[in-house]
């Protein structure tokens, strides 16, 4: 006789599948070379769980051969656990049985992400992760393991009173059907970071790895496939701000830096213009030369501007053009500057 409970109740992916298996001896009889096998059916494939495969060589009247088998379940939808055992009668006949155990693997989070792209090249990853389950999880772990162009910093945590303190407070419980926010920063890393044309073809971001209890303490994880996003286009020629004010005094100065990358295939040879705008006016010649600028390389300008307007104001007004092919690139509100009346002091 082979037992197993008829109804394994809810299983979820991640979490790991345990059942005891028991063959138990019904017979008057002593039987021989017994062996019991174990295999898990699901939806793609077969796998093998029997701790052993080697035959017990007699089962006496009464007796039992105990098992227990252990599977992470990475798979949904339905799994069938096929029990099967053959053994030796004293007469000598060889038998054979199996026993077929049905049930369903279910979703336990829905995972939702979203990228930001910032105008340098920092990427923001924002992770929706939400509770499908009909018991409260204790979110043990949720990390970004990045790819290897990138360093990850996470902006879950706030520092309070010198410690750092999670956002989702002292408790990390996730309710039945709760949702809760992850936020990411990715940064190039400095051997990448240089390089433009690598940058701009990189979609795959990293993978997420998730860690949780159930309300039983029972562990369960999860990573995600690799997290790909659209890679923005930058065209021929990127222009980025490296530095650049917060905010800045009514008809005085201030400086700004700027990055120009040649993100094409080609060298380049630039001419920068500085047209001024309604309120934004640009100190310095128009019309300079930069020089040539070869593939994937950078340059560093720094550009002194002042507005006339106060409030919010849109900085614009550059143009690029390259003299090889006679092609003007123009950059319209690059960045916002808050211009304040000159009576106002602003904070360095």
């Amino acid at each position: 006789m082979l037992t197993l409970p008829q109804n394994f109740g809810n299983i979820f992916l991640g979490e790991t599948f345990s059942s005891y298996i028991s063959v138990h001896n019904d017979s008057n009889q002593v039987v021989k070379d017994i062996l019991v096998k174990a295999d898990l059916q699901t939806s793609s494939q077969r796998l093998n769980l029997s701790a052993s495969n080697a035959a017990v060589a007699e089962l006496k009247p009464d007796c039992c051969i105990d098992d227990v088998i252990h599977h992470e379940v990475k798979e949904i939808g339905t799994h069938i656990l096929v029990c099967a055992v053959s053994y030796t009668t004293q007469a000598g006949e060889k038998m054979y049985f199996r026993k077929f155990f049905k049930f369903q693997v279910l979703k336990p989070l829905d995972v939702k992400t979203k990228f930001y792209n910032a105008e340098t090249d920092e990427v923001f990853l924002e992770a929706q992760i939400q509770n499908m389950t009909t018991s409260p999880m204790f979110m043990e772990k949720v990390s970004l393991e990045p790819s290897i162009m990138y360093n990850v910093t996470e902006l879950n945590s706030v520092s309070q009173a010198g410690e750092c303190v999670s956002t989702f407070g002292s408790r990390a419980y996730l309710q039945p059907m709760d949702t809760r926010q992850y936020l990411y920063c990715l940064k190039p890393k400095n051997e990448f970071a240089e390089k433009a044309g690598i940058i701009k073809g990189v979609t795959v971001i990293g993978k997420l790895d998730i860690v949780w209890k159930t309300n039983l303490g029972e562990r369960g994880r999860l990573q995600t496939s690799q997290l790909q996003r659209m890679a923005p286009g930058y065209g021929d020629v990127r222009l980025s701000l490296e530095a650049i004010p917060d905010t800045v005094n009514l008809e005085e100065p201030f400086h700004i830096t700027c990055k120009i990358t040649n993100c094409s295939e080609r060298t380049m040879d630039l001419v920068l213009e500085m047209c001024n705008t309604n309120s934004i006016h640009w100190c310095g010649i128009s019309g300079r030369q930069l020089g040539k600028l070869h593939p994937s390389s950078s340059l560093c300008l720094a550009l002194t501007l002042l507005s006339s307007v106060q409030g919010l104001q849109s900085i614009s007004g550059l143009r690029l053009t390259d003299t090889f092919l006679k092609r003007t690139y123009e950059y319209d509100d690059i960045a916002q500057v808050c211009v304040v009346s000159s009576a106002i002091k602003v904070e360095s």
